[in-house]
């Protein structure tokens, strides 16, 4: 489908993205089908797909004949509940490649509370190795672990997508706090953007 100027993520939801190093795309859950309206270099080096033809299309077009129909609800339903979920799930690339692929969805909220955009970020598996995201999420649980209590519930804030201010509310703290935890997390997380972020805290099970 066509998108106008007006669908496209505000630079705000973009920055969330464009730095990221694992494959991201942004997708618009007004629109009809829920369709992609933003995508990094890395999707597109990942999927073998341009941005003209990404743009405008619901990720569906990564599944082929042996995408497992099971997960593929699993990630449906995480989109109605508006809830994050990530799976393990085959897909194949633009030259028919198929790829084991940890897909994450996390819904992002606007100021009101209101649904506005939905993360998804990829990230290919070897294969040849029995469940390989099993030590990401080992990894995830590790670091989050040495973060303080208050990091904690934060970091759990934003992986529901929620924004600053809203964090601030639910946890009694001013909108400076927050952003103070915020640029603390990135740094201890070591992660280059709030995508990746929020992926790490769904891998922890947050």
């Amino acid at each position: 489908m066509a998108i106008s100027h007006s669908d496209l993520p505000k630079a705000s939801v973009m920055v969330l993205i464009e730095k990221s190093p694992i494959a991201s795309v942004i997708s618009n859950p007004r629109l009809a089908d829920n369709p992609i309206v933003a995508a990094n270099g890395a999707f597109q080096e990942l999927t073998g797909y341009d941005r003209d033809f990404i743009i405008g299309r619901n990720c569906r077009f990564l599944a082929g004949e042996a995408t497992e129909p099971w997960l593929t609800e699993e990630i449906r339903r995480g989109v109605r509940l508006q809830k994050s979920v990530l799976v393990e799930i085959l897909n194949y690339k633009k030259d028919g490649t198929p790829f084991q692929n940890a897909v994450l969805v996390a819904p992002l909220f606007d100021e009101e509370g209101e649904l506005e955009y939905f993360l998804g970020s990829q990230v290919e598996l070897d294969a040849n190795v029995p469940s390989l995201a099993k030590p990401r999420r080992m990894r995830a649980v590790a670091i989050v672990k040495d973060l303080s209590k208050r990091q904690r519930e934060v970091l759990q804030f934003i992986a529901k997508g929620l924004l600053n201010k809203q964090i601030a509310h639910e946890l009694g703290l001013s909108e400076r706090t927050i952003k103070m935890h915020r640029s603390i997390l990135m740094k201890r997380l070591d992660v280059p953007s709030a995508a990746d972020m929020v992926r790490l805290a769904v891998e922890a099970g947050m």
